[in-house]
């Protein structure tokens, strides 16, 4: 009797045991998008495919020639020639740092998606459908472009807007870049006292003008990128 009841003690206490390891098991991750074109394309280590679910975190890379497009949301991403970007969410939006090459994307509204390059955070600027494109050429500089709807271009507090169907050339840190004054103006916008405006401090970013070009590639990127909010 005694022995059968030390066996049933020896139970009870390794199901106590046990019930702290069933009630922290890991908690589900939530995916952040679903491929829905890939040609010579990788998420992570892992050929592309159609259908593919994509996670934060993940790193989506295409070969030369190649491409790849999610779907996150209101907001679609498409990588162009040989690029790498680590997709991933903010707040619950989704967002992707781009590392080498060229991406576009298209938003359904202004908090749809957020491209990091750099130091630089690029978004669209209203709720209105938005196609913007970014290129980074090296780590000081980018290129961004507005095809459809404005974008906001920013770095810390300075904030600056390129209008639809515009081009520029985006320089961080032109001061250590040894960038002249031709850059005045390109620090914060709006900022007034009653002497007039504030004097600009050391600006984090210069951007200038240059000319779109490529009309028939962004004409296949808008195609390809149509509304973000269709299935």
């Amino acid at each position: 009797m005694h022995r059968l009841r030390a066996v049933y003690a020896a139970v009870l206490t390794l199901s106590l045991l046990c019930v702290p390891m069933w009630g922290t098991a890991a908690p589900a991750v939530t995916p952040l998008g679903t491929v829905i074109t890939a040609e010579r394309a990788h998420v992570g280590g892992a050929a592309a495919d159609v259908g593919t679910t994509v996670y934060g975190g993940d790193r989506l890379s295409t070969e030369l020639q190649g491409s790849v497009q999610i779907r996150a949301g209101a907001a679609r991403l498409l990588l162009l020639s040989a690029s790498t970007a680590i997709v991933n969410g903010i707040e619950g939006s989704p967002s992707a740092r781009l590392l080498l090459g060229t991406a576009t994307f298209s938003t359904g509204n202004a908090h749809a998606f957020t491209l990091f390059a750099s130091k630089a955070a690029i978004r669209p600027q209203t709720d209105m459908p938005t196609i913007g494109q970014v290129t980074v050429v090296n780590e000081r500089e980018l290129l961004v472009s507005a095809r459809r709807g404005a974008l906001t271009v920013s770095v810390e507090d300075e904030v600056q807007v390129i209008p639809q169907g515009s081009s520029f050339r985006v320089l961080l840190d032109p001061a250590d870049a040894g960038q002249g004054p031709e850059g005045a103006g390109a620090g914060r916008q709006g900022q007034m006292n009653k002497n007039g405006p504030l004097k600009a401090g050391r600006s984090r970013f210069l951007i200038f003008a240059v000319a779109l070009t490529g009309a028939a590639t962004w004409f296949a990127v808008s195609e390809a990128l149509e509304s973000p909010d269709r299935p």
